[in-house]
């Protein structure tokens, strides 16, 4: 007899059928006189996704009655296949637990105290408040005389925790307002990510999807522990082992990714650059690329202007008072039709290879082997491995997180895996790609949604205050086509920004009065409003009031002391959360005198996963729906239904009482409640008049069914252009879909193209053009992600639906950028066309090999009387510090600290040392010590192992110590935020923090005062 897993499940009455074991033809008769009733009998199950990484896993709760008796992984998802992950196993204590916020709280100004408060004298107090400072503080005009309309002095920082359609209300809310202090956890963990990726190909997302992993030759897992941190991923890349191919890890830690590996080579964190410069160099020198896709495909061709130069750590162009580039002297040379020129035999000395080729002749073994502090065997093994995917019947995928994304030089770290994997030919193909592992539950749908002060979604600019019409912001915005033959989709951006301003103004936008786009905030040239300088401002007095919506930066951000003082600082705040924070609780934390702190705390409870519907995106794009299983615990409530009625709150106040810039919310496209599937909709979008699209007729009110529908007239709308076709009219909403019928040609390589649906246009490998020669031929027919078969392309959906490169009609296969080739060279990021090894902020080193820059001349920072650096090879300061995650805690820990079984697994904060240093500093395993940076102190036990090794840099020994992050005061005796070490300093493309290498010193403690042993 044959049974599937989840057929045994049902009919042992694990399932909701309850049937008999009596069916397989087994006596039951003792066994049942001993039984007791199943947990779930009669239990109702219902789908959802997993809380935590962008694996978003399905996960199947049990309710009863209204309750949640269980949840466990579903086994019919192809990704988790029922598998789950420490956290995600603990979905059900997670959601029944006692230390969920319940109702809302409210502090008053200097008190010592928490009140209890009904939802509505919640929602007219922050109201008042939001008018208050919106009308007091609202700058019409800027200092040159622009139109602006925005407020500085409000703030909202939002959280991966929202489902793609909170994320848009909240998008619509905050530019309404007109707020420009607006950011999320996306600018914390990756980024540099979306910079570096949309620099190197087109579009700044993971180039393949989770199960893709499995269909590589040779992976590289480089600044991530992806066995610890997104354990379910991990089984792909076990899968591909088991199938032959080799798996290295490079990481400053051994760890239980090392230990599943084929081998384990540590380097000092911060030298990323370095050891994967030695690749690049190794590949060309060896010539080890793929001649043919590098030549059709990249930019290796392209000449460079006169202007570009690069001497000892410095592009041309470099404005020493400012600290930046002028990024004009690194263009491309054009000809009169605005082409740039190009030289397919290689030979011109400008052209983009052998610039590619000078620029890392420099990084030889011996100098990148002193640098990092791997052996030059170690080196050579690694690259050896790697450089044989250049083969094409062979593929070879690059995965990477925040050991790579937290740096100064975070863009260009993974700009490095870009150069590489061009090379190689790996992008585009099957088991090929580079693979971010994003790290939150839908990091990657509130990115592209975009809850960021510099972008709107769909990845189009803020606007700003040069361009003050609509039609100027088109004009700027709008790239022209740099070949004959490249697609240059972005030419179609002002269809998706003017679908969006419909989206937001409804009936009000019209092409009369520019679709309302006087109405939006518009930023000035050079100004950072993220989180980093977010904080500096607020510690400088200059924020009043705002927003803190399911993050907990007074635990996750750097330099953490600075950031527990800045919030003191504030008029009014708005916590919305499961559970009390660091950041709710901080006007009481140690040391504080809350009789001295002003702010006004408005405290809000939260719904969890579980409790609400909508949809995440994962990593690897796909957008999957979550059902809302049982209501709110207590008086929690999604963040839609905060937003929508606290929004119609001011709208009401500004109707009654007028004020400053009443029209910008007035004209909103708003409803009176929130309804998730609604929003999905108008994220899809509507057509606003009839219209017909392809031969077919749409009425007014219809769904958008592509975004090739979409138009500039104002006939289309859609709150993120990239989903649009995500649910139609006649599908309905794709995101529910569970059918995983797949072709043969598909099935070969784990495609699933039905289940649920993936942006863009539902293609799961992005690129994937390139993957075939210019006649539309697989280069490897064994892993076909699409063929042409003389009409049409079969496999994926193609990107771009062009015929095949050499056809009267064929296009290149990078569509999104201008020349429509894979950038070898990028010019558009703000430290340089290629990437070069610049040393962390802190370093243990006063110089190194590559140049006399130090480190990266452009890198972003703050200056207070907190914000200290200790200077290179400080004596005080010898020892290299990185953080990390945990597999049984999730970010800073605020909700997986409220876990009884996760805490007990992981209780409390630590640093592992070496034993090396342990016997140095005279520390012996388990003893408590205190850890020291420029910028404040941290208590933790001590964990000796031989996970951390001292390297060998430039002759002497440096010592790593590595700590996770997950730890707070409001968690007794688990210690506090290891962030009060780290340091406020960004990369200069996306402002992302440094907290994987700064340098600290170590000391065994008398006595522990944050730890109870």
């Amino acid at each position: 007899m044959q049974c599937s897993r989840r057929g045994f499940l049902k009919m042992t009455g694990v399932g909701v059928a309850c049937l008999s074991l009596g069916r397989l033809g087994v006596n039951l008769a003792e066994a049942k006189a001993y039984s007791a009733k199943l947990k779930i009998e009669g239990a109702k199950e219902i789908l959802t996704v997993c809380p935590f990484c962008s694996v978003s896993c399905n996960i199947i709760a049990h309710v009863r009655d209204g309750n949640l008796l269980n949840t466990e992984g579903d086994p019919d998802f192809p990704v988790n296949e029922g598998a789950l992950c420490a956290k995600g196993a603990a979905l059900t204590s997670m959601s029944n637990n006692h230390h969920r916020l319940l109702k809302p709280k409210y502090r008053a100004p200097y008190s010592d105290k928490w009140e209890e408060k009904d939802w509505g004298w919640m929602l007219e107090k922050i109201a008042r408040r939001v008018k208050e400072t919106r009308d007091r503080d609202m700058i019409l005009k800027n200092a040159k005389g622009q139109t602006v309309n925005r407020v500085e002095s409000l703030f909202h920082m939002g959280t991966s925790h929202a489902s793609n359609e909170e994320c848009s209300v909240i998008h619509q809310a905050v530019r309404g307002l007109g707020i420009v202090h607006f950011d999320h956890q996306a600018r914390v963990c990756h980024s540099s990510t979306v910079s570096s990726l949309a620099e190197s190909f087109g579009r700044g997302a993971m180039t393949n999807h989770w199960i893709d992993i499995q269909n590589a030759d040779v992976i590289l897992i480089m600044g991530s522990n992806a066995a610890e941190h997104h354990p379910i991923s991990f089984k792909w890349v076990l899968r591909a082992k088991d199938r032959g191919a080799v798996v290295m890890h490079v990481d400053p830690k051994f760890s239980r990714t090392s230990a599943r590996c084929d081998f384990h080579v540590p380097l000092r964190s911060g030298t990323d650059i370095a050891f994967m410069g030695g690749l690049i160099n190794h590949v060309l020198e060896n010539e080890k690329y793929f001649k043919e896709y590098v030549l059709n495909y990249t930019n290796a061709a392209l000449i460079v202007g006169e202007e570009y130069s690069f001497n000892d750590g410095l592009f041309s162009g470099y404005d020493a008072k400012t600290r930046t580039y002028d990024r004009t002297k690194w263009a491309f040379e054009e000809d009169a039709k605005g082409y740039i020129k190009r030289d397919d035999t290689l030979k011109h000395p400008r052209c983009v290879f052998n610039l590619l080729r000078k620029h890392y002749a420099r990084y030889t073994v011996d100098d990148v082997s002193s640098v990092t502090g791997v052996p030059k065997e170690k080196l050579l093994r690694v690259y050896d491995h790697f450089a044989a995917s250049g083969d094409p019947k062979k593929a070879g995928t690059i995965l990477y997180a925040l050991g790579w994304t937290q740096h100064t030089v975070g863009v260009q770290n993974i700009r490095t895996a870009g150069i590489l994997q061009l090379l190689l030919g790996n992008v585009g193909r099957s088991g090929g790609g580079i693979n971010a592992l994003r790290g939150e539950p839908n990091v990657q749908g509130s990115t592209d949604i975009a809850l960021l002060y510099h972008v709107v979604p769909g990845y189009m600019s803020m606007p700003m205050a040069d361009w003050q019409t609509y039609d100027e912001y088109n004009k700027a915005n709008t790239p022209s086509a740099k070949s004959p033959n490249s697609v240059n989709w972005w030419q179609h951006k002002p269809k998706y920004f003017t679908s969006l301003l419909k989206a937001w103004f409804g009936d009000r936008a019209t092409p009369d009065n520019g679709f309302c786009y006087d109405l939006l905030p518009k930023l000035d040239k050079g100004m950072d409003h993220s989180y980093l300088f977010m904080f500096d401002r607020m510690y400088k007095n200059q924020l009043r009031g705002g927003f803190i919506v399911g993050v907990n930066p007074a635990n996750s951000l750097p330099n953490t002391n600075k950031v527990r003082k800045a919030l003191d600082t504030l008029d009014w705040l708005v916590v919305m959360d499961l559970h009390h924070s660091e950041t709710s609780e901080n006007w009481q934390r140690k040391g504080s005198d809350p009789s001295k702190v002003k702010t006004e705390i408005f405290l809000l409870p939260s719904a969890h996963r579980v409790e609400k519907p909508g949809t995440v995106t994962n990593s690897g794009r796909w957008v999957v729906w979550h059902n809302k299983c049982v209501e709110p615990m207590g008086e929690a409530r999604n963040f839609g239904d905060f937003f929508v009625p606290m929004i119609n709150k001011v709208r009401e106040l500004y109707k009654a009482e007028g004020g400053i810039l009443p029209e910008t919310l007035l004209s909103l496209n708003w409803p009176e409640k929130y309804d998730a599937e609604e929003w999905t909709k108008r994220i899809n979008g509507y057509f606003w008049r009839d219209s017909v699209v392809g031969g077919k007729k749409y009425r007014k009110g219809q769904l958008v069914p592509s975004f090739t529908a979409l138009k500039d007239d104002g006939s289309t709308s859609s709150l993120c252009w990239v989903y649009t076709g995500s649910f139609t009219e006649e599908y309905g909403n794709l995101s529910k879909r569970r059918d995983a019928s797949q072709t043969p040609l598909q099935a070969k390589i784990g495609l699933y193209p039905n289940w649920s649906w993936a942006w863009p246009s539902n293609r799961r490998i992005l690129y994937n053009r390139a993957s075939v020669d210019v006649n539309g031929k697989p280069y490897d027919p064994d892993r076909t992600v699409i063929m042409w078969d003389g009409k049409q392309w079969v496999g994926d959906v193609p990107d771009g639906g062009a015929p095949p490169l050499a056809s009267d009609k064929g296009t290149l296969p990078f569509i999104m950028a201008p020349a429509g080739l894979g950038q070898l060279y990028g010019p558009g990021r703000m430290d340089g066309p290629f990437a070069e090894h610049y040393e962390p902020a802190e370093t243990p080193i006063a110089s190194h090999p590559f140049s006399k820059q130090l480190s990266s001349p452009v890198y972003k920072f703050v200056s207070s009387d907190m914000d200290v650096l200790a200077a290179p090879a400080d004596p005080r300061f010898p020892i290299v510090l990185t953080t990390y995650s945990l597999t049984e805690h999730w970010c800073g820990g605020g909700e997986t600290r409220n876990v009884p079984n996760l805490l007990e697994a992981e209780p409390q904060l630590y640093v592992e040392m070496s034993h090396e240093l342990a016997k140095e500093k005279g520390i012996a395993n388990g003893d408590g010590v205190i850890l020291e940076s420029a910028r404040g102190r941290v208590e933790a036990i001590a964990m000796v192992t031989v996970r951390m090794r001292p390297l060998l840099v430039q002759g002497k020994t440096v010592h790593l110590v590595g700590m996770p992050f997950c730890y707070g005061w409001t968690t007794p005796g688990c210690g506090d935020s290891t962030n009060r070490l780290t340091p406020s300093v960004g990369d200069p493309n996306t402002t992302i923090p440094e907290t994987k290498a700064c340098c600290v010193n170590v000391h065994k403690a008398d006595k522990l005062t944050e730890l109870d042993r």
